[in-house]
């Protein structure tokens, strides 16, 4: 009878598994990978987004490398990519070693901090067009300055993203440096001083290294994220001005929905898929090296 209960009990266990998993299996091929095939089939075509359409073969993907705004926009997004993963990284350290340290008000400072994380894309890329659209003109004509708004530049828009972009990504950084931090065991910082590793060489030597794999994590998702920075472009800028801040995203969405270039764009998206996969291998092979190294 024990042996008849146990199989039982097993049957329904693995008969709840499969409850649990097939619907959710479902929704992720309904969702996710069926429109992923959808698009690489249209990226093979004419297809406006309506209407007939034609097969083309690869001729969307030949015209990707001949087109100048869909190369603009690559390197506008690779630029910004790589300058706000640095300076998100860099700042998120600065921040994770000061909260991680010995400080009245840890608690507090933690939470105030992650407060831009919480905020939706969208609500602070409007908030930060109306500060650099009116608030930081209106200062800089106080001191003096012509007082132009930095997003009606085609030379400094792209910094007013970078600025955005940074500020709200610092706070996850943040709290996975601080998990890195915390798992430096107190030996290793006693055993380093007494061999005269303090300051930044007790970083270099000691707390970089430890954190190495958190590093890595980092830098990937930041990569990542900001190579798909679409929310604030279209809050703050729309692409603009003379389409100086348009990225891949953003002219996917653009010209793919009411472009009337639904085939090609979606090319485009395929293109971008592998480029972010490869650059995020790269990454993943550059850190373990390192790590090993270390």
């Amino acid at each position: 009878m024990n042996e008849e209960k146990r199989k039982q009990r097993k049957i329904s266990r693995s008969q709840t598994y499969m409850l649990i998993t097939v619907p959710i299996v479902v929704l992720f091929f309904l969702f996710n990978t069926l429109p992923l095939i959808q698009g690489i089939v249209y990226s093979f075509t004419n297809f406006k987004g309506y209407g007939d359409f034609e097969w083309v073969g690869f001729r969307n993907y030949a015209d990707l490398f001949t087109d100048a705004r869909v190369g603009s926009s690559y390197w506008f997004t690779f630029r910004l990519a790589l300058v706000a993963t640095i300076v998100t990284n860099v700042f998120s350290l600065i921040l994770a070693l000061g909260l991680n340290s010995k400080i009245k008000f840890k608690n507090t400072l933690r939470g105030l901090y992650f407060v831009p994380n919480v905020l939706g894309a969208l609500v602070v890329g409007y908030i930060f067009s109306y500060i650099f659209t009116y608030l930081l003109p209106a200062f800089v004509k106080m001191l003096g300055g012509e007082g132009t708004s930095m997003l009606s530049s085609t030379k400094w828009a792209w910094i007013a993203i970078v600025i955005v972009c940074a500020w709200q990504s610092i706070a996850m950084n943040t709290i996975i440096y601080i998990s890195g931090l915390q798992t430096v065991p107190e030996d290793v910082y006693e055993a380093g001083s007494i061999d005269g590793a303090l300051g930044w060489k007790k970083f270099q030597h000691l707390t970089f290294p430890l954190i190495l794999p958190f590093f890595s994590i980092n830098m990937v998702l930041c990569m990542k994220n900001f190579l798909m920075v679409f929310d604030q472009i279209v809050a703050m800028t729309s692409g603009g001005p003379a389409q100086s801040t348009e990225s891949i995203s953003f002219l996917i969405y653009n010209n793919g929905m009411s472009g009337g270039q639904f085939g090609f764009q979606s090319a485009n998206a395929v293109l971008f898929f592998v480029v972010i996969v490869v650059i995020a291998v790269m990454q993943l092979r550059f850190t373990n090296k390192r790590e090993e190294q270390l």
